[in-house]
């Protein structure tokens, strides 16, 4: 039944349900579309706060290296379900992927609002600085985004294109492998950046493991992504994933996570630097509220009993997610306040702008889930026409 609150538009053979909260990230994305098309007009000092010493904000901070990790799901999941053959996980590959792709689209939006002069952006395809960092990561995600729009096919072409669908099926296996290496090389290079910034960065952030912890951090995020998501899907959609399912990935990430915080524990103690966390200090206690609240206390859920119930992964889902946000922004902002002799904070227009995105990929999300089969995805019985379509 529909209610006066909730609407569904249906055109084509396209459904679209219409309720109070999408209208509101409806208006988000419009305003952050119009302050986005300014920017690039109009260039970075009318809307921001960006300035010579903080030439990366907020858009390179959150839009990226945050939004890059928080995509992270795609990859972790297909590496547990189609290389490691973990089928017991299979029911959230797709909604894991649906949301690695979203993620990912993003993350290369807000790359391009973020070069000064973006109508050169085609220059890297020409221009080969294979000594560069950047170029890599670049590269990387560029086609690990290309790799996943193709994976992305086979769901598509189930309800559309069905004669393509036996082509993507065959090349699926290869996509997944492809699709596994590649976002190791650009989530490793994203802490690489830093490297260079040795005088820069606090020496809490600052160690020669950085691409080694923003990899790690990549992997255990997108079980919790997972949770999440499962958890908005239930919600919204009506979306039941089976507790045992959610519960093992939880545990494959705690597990990442125990050796990532003792991998800091020994970097910090062999470096000599561990008593910089009990300063009181700016860094020192945003390090600590990242270590408690985003490594360990979600580590203590997840080998809990309220590791087993679905609030207890939520929670676990939620802190590991912010633990993981609230690293890179560490990393890029509080680890040089220090260092640097302006201050930067971001502009209105600049959040806009990156809650936009966010609103846009919730909108995609949202048409996406309601028109192609995300969710109700059994590969060893398919349950709709579109099998008997294909063996016509």
């Amino acid at each position: 039944m529909q209610t006066t609150s909730m609407k569904r538009l249906e055109l084509f053979g396209w459904k679209f349900t219409i309720t109070p909260a999408r209208k509101i990230l409806t208006i988000i994305a419009a305003l952050s579309i119009g302050a986005m098309a300014i920017r690039l007009i109009t260039g970075f000092s009318l809307l921001t706060n960006l300035n010579d010493d903080w030439p990366w904000g907020l858009w390179i901070a959150f839009d990226v290296l945050t939004g890059v990790a928080l995509a992270g799901g795609g990859y972790s999941t297909a590496l547990i379900v189609h290389i490691l053959h973990r089928d017991k996980y299979h029911p959230v590959a797709r909604g894991a992927l649906l949301t690695s792709l979203l993620g990912y689209i993003l993350v290369m939006a807000g790359l391009f609002l973020d070069i000064g002069q973006w109508f050169n952006f085609w220059r890297p395809f020409v221009s080969w600085g294979h000594a560069s960092v950047l170029f890599e990561v670049f590269w990387c995600i560029s086609i690990y985004t290309t790799i996943q729009v193709l994976e992305f096919g086979e769901i598509v072409t189930e309800k559309i294109g069905l004669r393509l669908h036996r082509f993507f099926k065959k090349i699926l296996p290869v996509l997944m492998i492809i699709g596994v290496v590649f976002p190791t090389l650009h989530q490793s290079s994203l802490g690489a950046l830093f490297l260079i910034a040795v005088h820069k960065v606090y020496p809490l952030w600052w160690t020669e493991y950085l691409p080694v912890f923003f990899l790690m951090s990549s992997f255990f995020i997108g079980p919790a992504m997972v949770c999440v998501e499962s958890a908005l899907a239930g919600k919204f959609f009506g979306h039941k994933v089976s507790l045992n399912v959610l519960t093992g990935l939880a545990r494959i990430s705690g597990r990442m996570m125990v050796l990532y915080l003792g991998l800091k524990i020994y970097d910090l103690i062999e470096r000599g630097q561990w008593q910089l966390a009990f300063l009181g200090n700016l860094e020192g206690n945003m390090f600590l509220l990242e270590m408690i609240a985003g490594v360990a206390l979600p580590i203590g859920i997840v080998f809990s009993r309220y590791g087993k119930t679905r609030k207890g992964l939520l929670v676990y889902g939620v802190l590991t997610s912010g633990g993981v946000i609230l690293n890179r922004m560490n990393t890029v902002f509080t680890s040089m306040v220090s260092y640097s002799s302006g201050a930067y904070f971001p502009s209105i227009w600049e959040f806009i702008v990156s809650i936009g995105l966010i609103a846009i990929g919730c909108l995609l999300y949202s048409f996406i889930v309601e028109n192609f089969n995300i969710f109700d995805h059994h590969p060893s019985q398919p349950k709709d026409e579109n099998t008997k379509n294909l063996s016509a």
